[in-house]
């Protein structure tokens, strides 16, 4: 067969190809993206994100501009105080009553005095609700913030000692200056990059090693203080034999009590109330009988200092540096779960949250907590869900709660002194049983091995070396798969599916068709310089083995490559480079790249980086169907290397022998096209273009 060239056809020879002897093929012409129609739909389609805030900021009215200053007054403008009332109030009864036990349970946590998580379920609580957009989530101390508090703080100094509790409310003064920096800087797409297998992997990890940590106060002897499984199981072996058992009786019966209930409170609708009123439960019981029997085995709360907290600036900025990390962390939690909680019950309750509104809020309630004695807060799941539960309408919900802290700081605390221990730490065992998510690892097992993967390196590095080594693993693998993935994208060799002009993956349809000496290439991804050498070897390898194909003649090897672009969102400067090298290289090899449905911004970096120029402007399509087309008259046209008969000639073809084996080859060919008889497209154009 005589050789030909495609490398550098002219629009010329297209036109001539397109509608030149045989059936005409219809080609959409592809706009070019400085078209002044096109420049003008654009611009009026998709303005700046500068000019669009700023149009929307001249359209405000002064009450728009309060709500943006205060979100509370959305809520405030439309409250109907005969139906939304008695929901809040109910709904902040119940959480308040809930909270009032959890808070002293996880300043225990924390290793802080239980007043401290009072404190800081009281300032807060009423900052949010002016300030927060959310209006059914409940701020305040949570398990996972208060263990990480303990974590660090424990490295530093003892907690017995007063600048313990300073750096636990510095670490709150800093946690909000973070959330309230995230907020104005919109950065909370930032931990997008944390994937939910990794939080899982982490949070079931860190619940365990909570459970852990509280089983002292069941055991009655002291437990080392440690954010890792394994000096905490060799702490518990160690003193076993200092074992009690009057606190393992109590604590086991209040933890079974507290899990009963908290069923119940889940599966029954009627019984809802049951799961909020399972830690004061747990207290009530525990103190009647601390004050009936007195037993001395059991180890009480003690003392709690009566009143509200004081106003005072934190302290011991000395420290900050070692605190940044974990403030780092605290506030990522922050994001991942109160933002998470927020937008799910926002979207149940049918209304739009904004995350930036939203970590501004919460960063404002940490820095004024800061100022009255309250260590870092943030969303809790648990009191948010039994919030939403019991009715909650609005912020004034997280009003009424902050209202009973306040009461029960007044007028209550005289009432805790005997609090048994081994019930707050039932309480926060019991919180942290939903965080153990194993069932989320047997899920991803089952559909993808890289995400369980993921969650098995998560939770074993958090239990081994820590919280934060286990975060810094998880998230560091979870970027590793992002950039492996974004540099091994997805190419898929495509296929038109029969009876359509659609084109798909041939490994998906292995009944499209394929056709000889032409490649139809997606790229599922943006090309840019970390993936862009991939790409092209992974052409190469379709020239040096060729796809399978089944339709055309069999000219032996690859005349033109179709790059399919639409999936292409983006294209940088070293992969049109790569793509100018690929295209010279093509040329020496008499091989014609086309290029199918590029987006405007593709289409116009490639325009302005002479690209299209290159390759030829008549070789850039609409339609990948198009592409195939036009490819196809030139690989016909040179195969068939056919002798053009008149149309006086055609009535005498059997006459002719040569001209008898060209018709039977191409009717032959005309009938297997679609594997029933019938004509294809492509073999009617090669029939009509030797007959005519």
């Amino acid at each position: 067969m005589e050789k030909s060239s495609f490398a550098s056809a002219s629009s010329g020879e297209l036109t001539a190809a397109v509608y030149g002897a045989g059936r005409p093929v219809r080609v959409i012409p592809l706009r070019h993206p400085l078209d002044a129609a096109v420049r003008e739909a654009a611009a009026s389609s998709s303005p700046s994100p500068l000019s669009a805030a700023m149009e929307r900021a001249r359209a405000m009215g002064p009450w728009e501009w309060a709500e943006a200053a205060l979100p509370c007054l959305a809520w405030m403008r439309s409250y109907r105080w005969k139906e939304d009332f008695q929901a809040d109030l109910a709904a902040g009864i119940t959480v308040g009553v809930m909270l009032v036990p959890q808070a002293m349970s996880y300043a225990k946590l924390a290793g802080l005095h239980p007043i401290y998580g009072l404190y800081t379920g009281f300032v807060p609580l009423f900052v949010y609700a002016i300030f927060g957009s959310s209006r059914q989530l409940a701020v305040g101390p949570v398990a996972l913030v208060s263990l990480l508090v303990s974590n660090v703080l424990g490295g530093i100094v003892n907690s017995s000692s007063e600048l313990y509790t300073e750096l636990a409310i510095l670490l709150a003064f800093m946690v909000g200056i973070l959330e309230c920096l995230m907020a104005l800087l919109r950065l909370g797409w930032l931990i997008r990059f944390i994937s939910h297998s990794v939080i899982s992997g982490f949070t079931t990890a860190s619940a365990i090693v909570i459970g852990l940590s509280q089983i002292k106060y069941f055991l009655g002897y002291s437990v080392t203080r440690s954010s890792k499984i394994i000096p905490l199981i060799e702490s518990i072996i160690a003193g076993i034999d200092q074992f009690s058992w009057p606190p393992f009786v109590m604590g086991s019966a209040f933890l079974v009590i507290l899990l009963i209930m908290k069923k119940l409170g889940k599966t029954n609708k009627k019984l809802r109330f049951l799961r909020a009123s399972g830690p004061l439960t747990a207290v009530v019981l525990g103190t009647l009988f601390v004050k009936i029997f007195r037993p001395t085995a059991i180890s009480v709360v003690g003392e709690i200092p009566q009143g509200l907290p004081s106003f005072s600036i934190p302290r011991g900025f000395e420290h900050l540096m070692s605190l940044m990390p974990t403030a780092i962390l605290i506030t990522g939690v922050a994001i991942l779960e109160s933002v998470g909680i927020a937008k799910a019950l926002a979207a149940k309750n049918g209304y739009e949250l904004d995350s930036n509104k939203e970590l501004f809020g919460l960063g404002l309630s940490n820095i004024c907590g800061s100022f009255f004695s309250a260590y870092p807060a943030t969303g809790s799941f648990s009191r948010s869900a039994v919030n939403h539960e019991s009715g909650a309408k609005t912020g004034l919900s997280g009003i009424i709660m902050g209202i009973i802290i306040c009461s029960a700081l007044l007028f209550m605390t005289p009432l805790f002194t005997d609090i048994p221990q081994c019930a707050l730490a039932a309480i926060v065992i019991s919180a942290v049983t939903g965080l153990v998510d194993y069932e989320e690892a047997i899920f991803l097992w089952g559909i993808d091995k890289k995400d369980f993967f993921l969650w098995a390196m998560t939770f074993t590095t958090t239990l081994t070396f820590g919280i934060e080594i286990g975060v810094l693993v998880g998230v560091g693998f979870s970027l590793a798969f992002v950039i492996h993935e974004s540099a091994n994208p997805h190419i898929a060799v495509l296929g038109r599916l029969p009876g359509t002009t659609v084109y798909r993956n041939t490994l998906q349809y292995p009944e499209a068709y394929t056709y000889n000496g032409i490649v139809v290439v997606r790229v599922d991804a943006p090309i840019y310089f970390a993936n862009i050498s991939y790409i092209k070897d992974r052409l190469r390898e379709y020239e040096l083995k060729l796809p399978n194909s089944n339709r055309g003649p069999d000219v032996g090897r690859v005349y033109f490559v179709i790059l399919e672009m639409s999936p292409v969102t983006y294209i940088d400067s070293s992969a049109v480079q790569a793509l100018k090298d690929l295209h010279q290289e093509y040329k020496t090899r008499d091989i014609q790249i086309a290029i199918a449905n590029p987006n405007r911004q593709v289409h116009l970096l490639l325009s302005r980086a002479g690209i299209i120029d290159m390759i030829g402007a008549g070789w850039c399509f609409v339609r990948v169907h198009d592409a195939v087309q036009v490819c196809l008259q030139h690989v016909q046209s040179s195969s068939s290397n056919a002798i053009k008969l008149s149309p006086q000639a055609s009535g005498n073809l059997t006459e002719s022998p040569k001209a008898q084996q060209r018709y039977g080859f191409l009717r032959n060919l005309w009938k297997a096209q679609d594997g029933n008889g019938s004509a294809g497209d492509e073999a009617q154009s090669l029939l009509r273009q030797n007959l005519v």
